[in-house]
C-alpha cells in the first residue's frame, strides 16, 4: 500500500486571483496571516503525509477548488541513486624548504604517534607554557586619565548654612472632642 505526501509550492490554478486562494487557504487551515505567508514563501513545504491514495486525492482536490495547485508524491517511490566520481588523484606536493622545526626556538616540535597525528608533525605553532602561580597573566594596561571636569558655575554654601534639607513636619492640632458624649 502506498503513502502519499501533500506539498505546495505557492503555485495557483490558472486563473485564480492570489488574494481569493490566501483567504480560501486560511479557512481551510484555520491559519493567521503569517502562517498564510510562509505557505506562500515559495518554498515547497508538505502539508500532509502517510496519506493513502484517496486521502491524497481528496486533498488535491480540496485545495484546487481553493485555487492552490499542490503536489502529490509517492512517499514508497524509489530513490534513485547517483554515484559519485572519483575524487582526483593527489599528486605529492614537494616539501617546503623552510627551516627544520628544530631550528626555531620556542616553536612547538610534533612527534607524531600515529597516521592521523602525522597530518599535524609541520604544523607551526607556538610552544606555550603553564605561568608559575601567582603571576599575573594580564597584560599591564596604563592608569586612566582622570576626566577634565569644569566645575566653575558651581560654588559652596557656608558652613551651617540651610541646603535645602527637608523640613521637619510641625504636628497638627488635636482635635476639638468637648461636644462628644459617651452613653452607658
Amino acid at each position: 500500500m502506498s503513502r502519499y505526501e501533500i506539498a505546495f509550492s505557492g503555485q495557483l490554478v490558472p486563473g485564480a486571483q492570489p488574494e481569493l486562494v490566501k483567504a480560501n487557504m486560511a479557512k481551510l487551515f484555520q491559519a493567521d496571516a503569517q502562517r498564510i505567508a510562509q505557505l506562500f514563501s515559495g518554498r515547497r513545504i508538505v502539508i500532509k503525509n502517510n496519506l493513502d491514495a484517496a486521502g491524497a486525492e481528496k486533498y488535491r482536490a480540496t485545495l484546487e477548488r481553493a485555487g492552490a495547485r499542490v503536489e502529490v508524491v509517492d512517499m514508497d517511490a524509489l530513490i534513485e541513486e547517483v554515484g559519485l566520481a572519483p575524487p582526483p588523484p593527489i599528486e605529492p606536493a614537494p616539501a617546503p624548504t623552510a627551516a627544520p622545526p628544530a631550528a626555531r626556538p620556542g616553536r612547538l616540535q610534533v612527534a607524531p604517534r600515529d597516521e592521523y597525528m602525522a597530518a599535524f608533525s609541520d604544523v607551526d605553532a607556538p610552544d606555550f607554557d603553564i605561568a608559575p602561580v601567582g603571576s599575573d597573566l594580564q597584560d599591564a594596561r596604563p592608569d586612566a586619565a582622570a576626566p577634565q571636569v569644569d566645575l566653575s558655575q558651581f560654588s559652596l554654601a557656608p558652613v551651617g548654612s540651610d541646603m535645602g534639607q527637608a523640613k521637619p513636619a510641625t504636628p497638627a492640632a488635636a482635635p476639638d472632642t468637648s461636644h462628644l458624649k459617651l452613653q452607658d
